[in-house]
């Protein structure tokens, strides 16, 4: 069972914070985007001896819900000539809530998509402006509105933390709003300053103060308490489900280091011990695409590829444990571990995990007669400083 992620790239504005493969005006390529999307989905799904499986596909950017559904359908077309589905797959698309149409999204539900990812970031008015967001608060509501009317309920709200300007009452405000709203699922990011977007230029000018990573910390650790509280359960670091019944699936593909193929511009694979990465711009990709009708080389490798790397044994046991330990209930499985590798985890890397357990940030825990190894709730706090453990050689 495979995941597919397929990356539309398109925006109506860029994000003071934003240093995502998104670019802004490219709207008349659209229709042409999707075309060579499909026309990877095809190449690459028939280099493969039998159809895969697919369990989950995401569709991200960007701004997917800019792409219209005969867009989708072209795709959705591909996906199915190419690929078997589950019996119940996941299928979600993000969508910026000023751009959610109720007639457009009755045609995606048709097609299949059953999860609604919003890019909410903040339920403050003055936040949505100084982040640069196209939507206002009504647009949140209104969006979570005609998301129910057409049939989707399994929605998740995506709200960003740790604003330069953002108080502590300010960030809970946040939060009550986002519960009243009752989402699915949420998730929940610190906000990171890339190098070179609008958001570093004002805090080096002095427009916005630096950010307080105590602040920040504080912030987390209330999330945790209340989204506890009101029925949420915290399953990777970054991720809260309604009654621990509304996990991502699709994520879930990447923090168990399964296989997954990506789609589109700046698209990454990986399959059969190797990752690729497609070329970032949207006219190269487009052109890649219309210039090869077939591919010789062997799966997964696209013509829109930029970069394919091998991936040996030792740095797929590091990233096997770099993203599993993302997972905060389950961490990453001994049992699991060895059967796929043939290793015992302490065998590996025991070096490793006890000198962050000795700083109190995994610990061992048992279920069934499984041993787990996961964060504590100090490694949560921390989880950077664990995960560079399993980084290089």
């Amino acid at each position: 069972m495979i995941s597919v992620y397929i990356h539309i790239p398109f925006c109506v504005k860029r994000c003071a914070y934003c240093d995502f493969i998104t670019y802004v005006g490219m709207n008349k390529y659209l229709m042409e985007y999707a075309h060579a999307v499909a026309s990877e989905i095809s190449i690459v799904g028939n280099c493969n001896d039998g159809k895969m499986t697919i369990g989950t596909v995401f569709f991200g950017g960007g701004t997917p819900s800019l792409l219209p559904a005969e867009g989708y359908a072209i795709i959705f077309e591909a996906l199915q000539g190419n690929f078997e589905f589950s019996e119940d797959p996941e299928i979600s698309i993000e969508a910026n809530p000023g751009t959610v149409i109720k007639s457009e999204l009755s045609k995606l539900v048709n097609l299949g998509v059953n999860r609604l990812s919003l890019g909410v970031q903040s339920l403050n008015s003055s936040d949505l402006v100084k982040l640069g967001r196209i939507h206002d608060v009504y647009d949140v509501l209104s969006s979570m509105r005609v998301a129910h009317q057409v049939g989707l309920h399994n929605i998740n709200l995506d709200l960003i933390f740790g604003l330069p300007w953002q108080t502590l009452d300010a960030w809970k405000n946040t939060l009550e709003q986002a519960l009243v709203l009752e989402p699915e699922h949420l998730s929940l990011y610190c906000l990171t300053i890339e190098p070179e977007t609008r958001l570093a230029y004002w805090i080096g000018r002095g427009v916005f103060p630096s950010q307080d990573d105590d602040l920040a910390a504080d912030m987390y650790i209330y999330a945790m308490e209340r989204l506890e509280s009101a029925g949420y359960q915290h399953y990777e670091i970054s991720n809260w489900a309604k009654n621990g019944q509304y996990e991502a699936r699709h994520n879930l593909q990447y923090w168990l280091n399964q296989p997954y193929l990506g789609f589109g511009a700046g698209a990454h694979s990986s399959m059969y011990h190797y990752r690729t990465e497609n070329v970032p711009m949207i006219k190269p990709y487009i052109q890649a695409m219309n210039e090869t009708s077939s591919v010789s080389d062997n799966f997964p490798n696209s013509p829109a590829n930029k970069e394919r790397i091998f991936i040996d044994h030792y740095t797929e046991m590091q990233e096997t444990m770099m993203v599993g330990l993302r997972l905060v209930e389950l961490g990453v499985s001994n049992a699991a571990f060895q059967n796929r590798f043939n290793k015992n985890i302490c065998d590996v890397f025991n070096n490793e995990i006890l000198e962050v357990a000795a700083l109190g940030l995994v610990e061992w825990v048992s279920k069934d007669i499984d041993q787990r190894l996961r964060l504590t709730k100090k490694g949560r706090l921390l989880g950077n400083r664990v995960f560079m453990q399993f980084v290089g050689n």
